[in-house]
């Protein structure tokens, strides 16, 4: 059933983003390098810029690891109280942290909103060994699961984004996954909405910057690898209609923030006037 309806989905984005007058239609141009608005309300694409133009995917790849680890979870394979053995290599993994220590044992739970919050690469691989037996075997869980979603333009190396030689994606496949996942998985908002997150007394804070300026966000996830920018999967809900926005390649921060917000008010504009 859920493939049946992803491919029917898949089959109408194509069909969307592949229209040269839908950007135009809506009078707005990005600076980022891809954009793709829904109303997932709907389903109706509201915007599409480059939508199938290649880019590395940055921590935006953990909304797919999000997404396997709610997968395992709904199954019963894993619960969210289940200790967490650190290996060594989780530790040792770079970039945004929680700090995790080989060794120690620590909840999926746990684990799971320092993914979500703080982007915490060791916390990645910790997911991923607990739910795939192996990074590896993990990974090659991720590239079957977006296959079937629709993604045929993704390739993922590793369970949260850091660079590494062909991991790529598209606006177009992120918004498969967040409308898939939103959808799935609604309650994974509690966790994605939370502007900070503890651990070990170090509080940090969730780097979508939309959740304490933009009415009503409530999520998704941002990402940043140098040679491709700043990404977000942004996502807010007004009334009936919830949005997802996908933004990518912008040059700072403060573009991506800037640019999303004035994607989302057109879609809520766009929405409005339909409704009216």
């Amino acid at each position: 059933m859920i493939t049946k309806r992803v491919a029917i989905f898949c089959a109408v984005l194509m069909a969307i983003c592949l229209s040269p007058n839908l950007a135009a239609a809506q009078n707005l141009k990005l600076a980022v390098h891809s954009a793709i608005l829904m109303d997932m309300t709907t389903g109706r694409v509201l915007f599409a810029q480059n939508p199938n133009a290649p880019i590395q995917p940055a921590s935006i790849t953990k909304v797919l690891t999000l997404y396997l680890a709610d997968e395992a979870i709904r199954d019963g394979r894993v619960r969210p109280g289940d200790p967490v053995k650190i290996s060594r290599k989780a530790e040792r993994t770079g970039g945004s942290k929680m700090f995790v220590e080989a060794g120690s044992d620590i909840l999926l739970e746990e684990l799971l909103k320092g993914v979500a919050v703080v982007s915490a690469n060791d916390a990645s691989v910790a997911v991923a060994e607990h739910i795939g037996g192996s990074v590896e075997k993990f990974v090659a869980r991720m590239n079957r699961t977006a296959r079937a979603l629709g993604m045929k333009q993704s390739v993922f190396k590793n369970p949260n984004g850091l660079p590494a030689k062909g991991q790529v994606t598209t606006a177009k496949d992120m918004l498969i996954l967040a409308r898939e996942y939103l959808q799935r998985f609604p309650e994974a908002l509690d966790i994605h909405s939370q502007q900070y997150f503890t651990y070990r007394d170090i509080t940090r804070h969730n780097r979508n910057v939309l959740l304490a300026r933009y009415p009503n966000a409530d999520g998704l996830k941002t990402g940043w690898v140098r040679k491709a920018g700043y990404h977000i999967v942004a996502t807010a809900k007004r009334g009936e209609t919830r949005l997802i926005a996908v933004v990518m390649g912008a040059k700072t921060p403060a573009i991506r923030a800037r640019e999303t917000e004035k994607l989302l008010d057109e879609g809520f504009r766009l929405v409005g006037e339909r409704e009216g």
